[in-house]
C-alpha cells in the first residue's frame, strides 16, 4: 500500500458565460440610434417626416456599414490573419468613401422646409468638420474590433472547455478500463488461494465473483449509479474476501445509506478496500481491518483502518500501486473541489478517509 497521504478541499466551480446574447445587444443597440429621431425632433419640435427621418440615418447607416464591414470581413481576412497594415489600409479607404457617401447623399437630397439652408463654409471649417467625422468612423471601426475579440476571446475559452471536458471523459473512461482488470485481477487471486484448501467454497466464490463482475462491466459503465447499489457490491466483496481469512484477523464493518437512492459515481471505495484486505492482513500475527461507510447529510463518508503489513515487491504481484493513483485522479475528474481524500500510515496502522459531496 503506498506510504504517502494526499488531501483536497472542497470549493465551488466557475460556469461558463451565457450564449446568444451578442446578437440581441446588436439589435438592441441599432434599434436604440434607429429610434432616436422620434425622441429628439429638434428645438421647435418640429413632426418626423419621411424625408428629414431619411437625412437623419444617413450617417447611421454609414457607420452600420463601416462597423459590419470590419465585423464581418476585414478583421477576419487581415487582422486575424495577421496583415494590420491591410487592415489599416482598407479602413482608410472604406472610411474615406463613407464620408464621400454621405456628404453626397446630403447635397443630393432635398432639405426639410424648416431646415435653413447654410452659408458656404471656409475650407479650414470643412477639414476640421472632416476631421472630426473621420474620428467618429475610426471610434465606430474600433469598436467593431473590440466586439470581434471579445466574441472570438469567448469562442476560444468556450472551445478550450469543450476541449478540456472531452479529454477529462477519455482519461476518466481509461481509468476505469484500468480499475477493471486491476479488480479482477486481485478477486482472483483471492479464488486462487482459496481453491487448495477448500475447493467447495472457492466454487461459491466464482459464484459471488460473477455477481460483482455483473456489476462492475454493467451497471458500473452508468456515470452515476444508485447508493445502494454501490454498497450492495461492497458487501457482496466484503463476504467474498471474509471467506479466506484467518481465524486471527478480526473484520468489522458498518455500511449503511441513509438515503438509499442518493447517486454516486460508481467504484469509488473499491481501491481502498482492496487495499485494506491485501495490507491490512498477516497470515501468522493479529490482523483488523475496521470498514465503515455511512452519510452525514449531503456527505458520504468511507473510512478504513487495518494492521499495516506492507509486501515488498517481490510479494505483491498485484499492481495495487495503480489503486490509489487511480482513485486520487479519478476523485479530481469526478468531484473536482467536491471531496476529501486522506490516506496514510498512523503508528503501526494505516488509515484512509474519503468523504464525497452527494
Amino acid at each position: 500500500m503506498e506510504n504517502e497521504s494526499n488531501t483536497t478541499g472542497l470549493g465551488t466551480p466557475s460556469h461558463p458565460p451565457l450564449k446568444g446574447m451578442g446578437g440581441v445587444i446588436h439589435i438592441a443597440a441599432w434599434a436604440i440610434l434607429f429610434g432616436l429621431p422620434f425622441f429628439f425632433t429638434g428645438r421647435e419640435s418640429q413632426t418626423v417626416t419621411v424625408l428629414s427621418y431619411v437625412r437623419s440615418m444617413i450617417v447611421p447607416l454609414s457607420f452600420m456599414l463601416v462597423f459590419y464591414a470590419n465585423y464581418f470581413v476585414l478583421i477576419d481576412h487581415f487582422l486575424f490573419s495577421k496583415h494590420p497594415w491591410k487592415f489599416l489600409l482598407c479602413n482608410v479607404v472604406l472610411i474615406a468613401a463613407s464620408m464621400g457617401a454621405v456628404h453626397l447623399m446630403f447635397e443630393l437630397l432635398p432639405h426639410p422646409e424648416w431646415e435653413h439652408p447654410r452659408p458656404e463654409r471656409e475650407c479650414q471649417e470643412v477639414v476640421g468638420f472632416f476631421m472630426v467625422n473621420a474620428m467618429l468612423y475610426m471610434l465606430v471601426a474600433g469598436l467593431s474590433v473590440a466586439i470581434k475579440m471579445t466574441g472570438s476571446w469567448y469562442q476560444m475559452e468556450s472551445s478550450r472547455r469543450e476541449l478540456e471536458k472531452s479529454r477529462a471523459e477519455a482519461e476518466l473512461q481509461n481509468l476505469k478500463s484500468q480499475l477493471n482488470p486491476h479488480f479482477l485481477f486481485n478477486t482472483l487471486n483471492n479464488i486462487y488461494s482459496l481453491i487448495a484448501f477448500s475447493p467447495e467454497r472457492a466454487q461459491e466464490a466464482v459464484h459471488d465473483l460473477s455477481r460483482l463482475l455483473r456489476y462492475v462491466l454493467y451497471d458500473s459503465s452508468q456515470p452515476m449509479v444508485p447508493l445502494e447499489k454501490e454498497l450492495d457490491f461492497i458487501r457482496n466483496y466484503v463476504e467474498l474476501m471474509r471467506i479466506r481469512l484467518p481465524e486471527h484477523v478480526k473484520l468489522t464493518t458498518e455500511i449503511s445509506a441513509a438515503t438509499p437512492e442518493t447517486q454516486v459515481a460508481p467504484l469509488l471505495f473499491i481501491s481502498l478496500i482492496e487495499n485494506a484486505f491485501k495490507h491490512g492482513v498477516s497470515h501468522n500475527k493479529p490482523s483488523f481491518i475496521d470498514l465503515k461507510i455511512h452519510q452525514e447529510g449531503t456527505r458520504i463518508v468511507c473510512s478504513i483502518r487495518n494492521s499495516h503489513f506492507p509486501k515488498d515487491n517481490g510479494q505483491d504481484k498485484s499492481g495495487s500501486g495503480i489503486g490509489l493513483q487511480n482513485l486520487s485522479r479519478r476523485l479530481e475528474l469526478l468531484y473536482p473541489a467536491h471531496h476529501i481524500f486522506t490516506y496514510g500510515q498512523k503508528g503501526d496502522e494505516y488509515v484512509c478517509l474519503l468523504e464525497l459531496q452527494a
